[in-house]
């Protein structure tokens, strides 16, 4: 068979790239070749439109271990000989095609990724997009990812804590399903992806290999389409129960000292675990492909062996590459058959920095690793961006050009009821939030949830945060805000934020506009990060989320964690008794911008983003610490989507505790109560507590603005009706808009 430019382009490598290729290895590659290239080479492997903005964030500090990218996962000091290790992920384009599969095997992979460095994973959190919830597709879609995720977290046994959810016309075609996973190491005891020893064994161990996912990095490096299910052969498929065998045995293979380093087989499967090891080690690897356990060989349905690039390019889920000291390979098989799991020595370490992958005794591929990775001989670009049209939609607009509505107890209740604002307790209904762990949040809620470290009094405040709305309004604003958001949820649950890891999606960097938005996302989140100290561990950039009409809203995913020493000193979102007195801490603006009342109620979809200062952000948050620490507050939740009406009620919601509040005199009474200006955290105090409390805020904005009641909401002295009814309202949005088939069929496999 030929190798032509024309093949490069079918395997979605361009001209140019199949030149440098040919350059590279001094000749033209064999097909088996280029299909390595075209794996390793794919955006979501290679990074090759991003990485060189992402290289200008910061990435080591703080209580950092490791830099960014070192390993599969960032890992952070809490003190007392133990590390925190936590990533998040996209698994995209895998979900609008088949959604229960493709969450499933997002939430897989994002796990090995975390215990393949030795940490047991202890809780598990999302972030997903949608489109219109009353549009059967998007149904579809919704309870196929909420389904697949609780199904491989209940089965894994890592509970699901915590997430987000937002629904917009623009995750139509292209939803976004983002999985982070956060668990704990003894320092020392981690186990780096590095291959590493001339003659040292390398070993496939998990899961047999199937045709699962062939093409997948490539895949995911390309705009989604009606027609997209006929370009990827498998949607890959997860075992959950084969995943929680595999974690106890790499666990216990790590303790026996006998392994040298180990690496999931993620996107683009063998070659990609074969060429990162080597390239960071700095050595190569002799494989033979015919000792690769496999699921196709000669079966009796009549499957034809898998080829050479089929085995390559394989993302069968549930495996490892690990390699071993010399010697000590019956060490690592008695472990792993122990589990009964397959394990095989598929090949060595070689010092000749070269891939060289054998079937049935010929040599079918030779690559220099370094030739095929991120920082070593993959592309890297720059491409142009130019500032997007819309913007000047954007700027036309003014908030006095927007009546103030009549009747607000009305918008209230259509806000309330918003599927991006009201309750997701159809959603995490499905999620086992406790299993395996000493997760606190359940019954009494936090802005973050908070899982106990076992054996410890430490407590791990975790989210995931990004209003996409604020970002398309105002890309570098609103990456800030992602992060300060992430931070304000961590603080007003008692935590001191630690370090981000970050899934960013975006449609087509080729398109300069989208370009635009990303290069001005990771100036606001370098920015932002740098003023929370709150170092970039590591993470993902999904490129490529397009629906035919456009590019979704731009979507940096903030995924943080934070440290309580003692879990008891956690603060709770919820108002704790009658009587007790209301502030809002921060500055209450005159703003409506980009808020879901204005974007969602009133139909504006063009408006700046919010308020956001990112010095009274940081200042405010400081307080918040030190009045959780002296224990001044009672509660602490930050005023965020919906505006201030939505963080009262849900103030309320879990005491069933009413409020009644003044209005401002100064501020128009919908901005008071639905604008989403930021950097605001509503607290409650008690009454013998006040004068305490106010003298420690002389350097902060703060405004009194009511007080708990038993039951009844009352707005400058108007009855609102019970906090009860408005949590009916609230708790049940979401089913409402659910056809009974979705809603049956997604509860009924529980």
């Amino acid at each position: 068979m030929e190798i032509t430019a024309k093949t490069a382009q079918q395997l979605r490598l361009t001209e140019e790239e199949f030149e440098l290729i040919k350059q590279k290895l001094g000749r033209t590659p064999n097909f088996n070749e280029l299909c390595a290239f075209s794996g390793m080479w794919s955006e979501h492997c290679s990074y090759k439109n991003s990485i060189k903005w992402l290289k200008t964030l910061p990435r080591e500090g703080g209580r950092m271990l490791v830099k960014a990218g070192e390993e599969n996962a960032g890992l952070m000091d809490i003190g007392d000989g133990l590390g925190i290790v936590f990533k998040i992920e996209s698994h995209n384009h895998p979900s609008a095609i088949e959604p229960f599969q493709g969450a499933a095997t997002g939430v897989g992979g994002i796990h090995r990724d975390i215990f393949t460095m030795g940490a047991r994973p202890i809780a598990a959190l999302n972030s997903l997009r949608f489109g219109n919830l009353s549009e059967d597709k998007t149904q579809h879609l919704l309870a196929g990812v909420v389904h697949g995720i609780g199904h491989y977290g209940n089965c894994f046994g890592v509970p699901t804590v915590g997430g987000e959810i937002y629904f917009d016309e623009c995750y139509h075609t292209n939803p976004l399903v983002n999985a982070m996973s956060v668990g704990i190491v003894k320092i020392g005891e981690t186990v780096s992806a590095t291959a590493l020893g001339k003659g040292n064994p390398v070993m496939f161990v998990g899961s047999a290999t199937g045709k699962d996912g062939i093409g997948g990095a490539s895949f995911a490096s390309a705009d989604i389409t009606d027609d997209s299910a006929q370009d990827l052969p498998a949607v890959q498929v997860g075992d959950p129960f084969q995943e929680k065998k595999l974690l106890e045995a790499c666990l216990e293979v790590i303790q026996t000292k006998a392994v040298v380093g180990m690496q999931d087989m993620g996107a683009a499967g063998i070659i990609c675990s074969t060429a990162e090891m080597s390239a960071k080690g700095g050595v190569g690897m002799k494989i033979d492909l015919d000792k690769v356990p496999t699921r196709h060989k000669n079966l009796a349905d009549g499957q034809p062996g898998m080829k050479t690039w089929e085995l390559l390019l394989s993302e069968s889920q549930e495996r490892m590459l690990l390699v071993a000291e010399k010697g000590k390979e019956d060490i690592v098989k008695k472990v792993f058959e122990k589990w009964d799991l397959p394990c095989a020595v598929i090949g060595e370490v070689t010092d000749d920095g070269i891939l060289s992958f054998y079937m049935q005794g010929e040599l079918e591929a030779a690559i220099p690793a370094e030739e095929l990775v991120l920082g070593g001989g993959a592309p890297q670009y720059e491409r142009a961006y130019t500032e997007p049209k819309y913007f000047t939609e954007i700027k036309k607009f003014e908030v006095d050009k927007i009546k103030v509505p009549d009747d607000l107890k009305s918008i209230a209740k259509q806000l309330i009821q918003l599927p991006s604002i009201a309750s997701k307790r159809w959603i995490y209904k499905q999620y086992d939030s406790m299993v395996g762990t000493g997760n606190t949040n359940t019954n009494a809620p936090s802005d973050a949830p908070v899982v106990l470290v076992k054996g410890t009094t430490k407590g791990i405040a975790v989210t995931t945060d990004c209003n996409s709305r604020y970002v398309y309004a105002d890309p570098y604003k609103g990456a800030m805000i992602a992060v300060a958001e992430a931070a304000r949820n961590i603080v007003c649950s008692g935590a001191q934020p630690l370090g981000v890891t970050n899934c960013l999606n975006f449609g087509n960097p080729y398109d300069p506009e989208v370009y635009f938005q990303f290069v001005q996302v990771i100036k606001g989140m370098g920015e932002a990060c740098r003023k929370f100290d709150t170092p970039v561990t590591g993470g993902n950039v999904s490129f490529y989320n397009q629906n035919p009409d456009g590019p979704v809203f731009p979507t940096p995913t903030i995924g943080m964690v934070g440290l309580l020493e003692n879990i008891n000193d956690k603060m709770t979102l919820d108002f704790k008794e009658e009587g007790d007195i209301i502030y809002v801490l921060g500055t209450i603006t005159n703003d409506i911008a980009s808020s879901q009342y204005l974007s969602k109620i009133l139909k504006v979809v063009h408006a700046p983003a919010p308020y956001f200062e990112i010095e009274a952000e940081y200042q405010l948050q400081q307080k918040v610490l030190d009045l959780i620490n002296n224990k001044i507050i009672k509660s602490a939740h930050d005023v965020s989507e919906g505006g201030l009406f939505v963080t009262l009620c849900e103030s309320g919601f879990n005491s069933s505790l009413g409020f009644s509040i003044s209005l401002s005199k100064t501020i128009r009474p919908d901005s008071f109560l639905f604008g989403e200006g930021q950097s605001r955290i509503v607290v409650s105090v008690n009454i013998n507590q006040i004068k305490e409390f106010e003298q420690l805020l002389a350097d902060i904005p703060f405004e009194k603005i009511g007080v708990v009641t038993s039951d009844e909401v009352m707005i400058d002295g108007t009855f609102w009706g019970s906090i009860q009814e408005w949590k009916e309202e609230y708790d049940t949005a979401i089913e409402n808009y659910l056809s009974k088939e979705e809603a049956d069929s997604a509860l009924s496999s529980l």
